[in-house]
This record gives C-alpha cells, sequence and structure tokens, in this order.
C-alpha cells in the first residue's frame, strides 16, 4: 500500500530513492468548447496561448510555469461530463499563486467571468496557514487555487 504524501526533507531519503521523472511537461484536458477554455486561461488569468495544432483542435496555454494541452471533444454528441465522485481520472487541477493577495484577486476576477461556478471562496485549509479556493472554469474543468505563506517564505 502507497505511502500518504507527505514532503520529505530528508536528503538520505531523496538520495536513495531519485525520482526518474522531472516533474510534469504538460497537463492535457479535454473540454467542450476549445475558445471558451482559452479564453479563460489567457484573458481571465493572465495565461498565454503558445500554441495549438488546429486540426485536432488543440491550444497550448501557459503561465510560464506549466503548460495546458486544451484538446475539444470532437464528438459533441457523445460527451459525458466528468464526475469526480464517480470517474477515474482528472480530480482536479490545482494552481499555487504566490500571495494571499494574489489569491483575493484571482478569485475576484474568476467569480466575476461568465460561466465560472464557484464552489467556495478563499478560505482555510484545515487549520491554516494554507489558504485556497475552488472554482469549474467554464468547459467544466475543476480548479483549485491556493497560497502557502511557508513555501513563500522558503
Amino acid at each position: 500500500m502507497p505511502r500518504p504524501f507527505t514532503e520529505s526533507t530528508d536528503k538520505s531519503e531523496q538520495t536513495q530513492n531519485p525520482s526518474l521523472t522531472l516533474g510534469i511537461d504538460h497537463l492535457g484536458l479535454t473540454v467542450p468548447d476549445l475558445n471558451t477554455t482559452v479564453s479563460f486561461f489567457v484573458d481571465c488569468l493572465g495565461w498565454k496561448r503558445v500554441g495549438g495544432r488546429p486540426s485536432y483542435p488543440a491550444a497550448f496555454v501557459s503561465d510560464g510555469h506549466v503548460v495546458l494541452t486544451l484538446w475539444e471533444v470532437t464528438r459533441q454528441a457523445e460527451r459525458v461530463a466528468f464526475d469526480r465522485k464517480t470517474n477515474v481520472g482528472l480530480h482536479h487541477l490545482a494552481l499555487r499563486v504566490g500571495s494571499a493577495a494574489a489569491l483575493d484577486e484571482i478569485f475576484a476576477r474568476v467569480a466575476q467571468w461568465p460561466g465560472v461556478v464557484v464552489e467556495f471562496a478563499p478560505e482555510n485549509l484545515g487549520d491554516g496557514p494554507k489558504r485556497h479556493t475552488m472554482i469549474c472554469e467554464p468547459g467544466g474543468i475543476r480548479i483549485e487555487f491556493d497560497f502557502d505563506p511557508r513555501i513563500a517564505a522558503a
């Protein structure tokens, strides 16, 4: 049985079990309407469009730290919405923000964005000090934005 995730600062453990991977290269998400989701990331969050494949159709967007590949459903009549409680797959996308003020600014923007469904406003995660908010972007992808002052101070 796998161990629960804990951040280890034990260098000997990291040396004995070095990772064979280097992090996420990109994350591919299927969306019902490519233009709507691209607009959310680019126009609402300030990401950049960094490429695409019109024949698929797909678009690549980035915040300078992560790249998302957004694929439009090609058989719209057969599409099935994802349900995080019954389907295997993406539960949510969590994006780190750099300050409490940035978290509040993001929430103010996304809460007013057409088609966004707010699950909850910024609040402490457990006892804190980490804070987060959860929304569904207009295409239905569940996104968490979080700020952890312990990481920002490190």
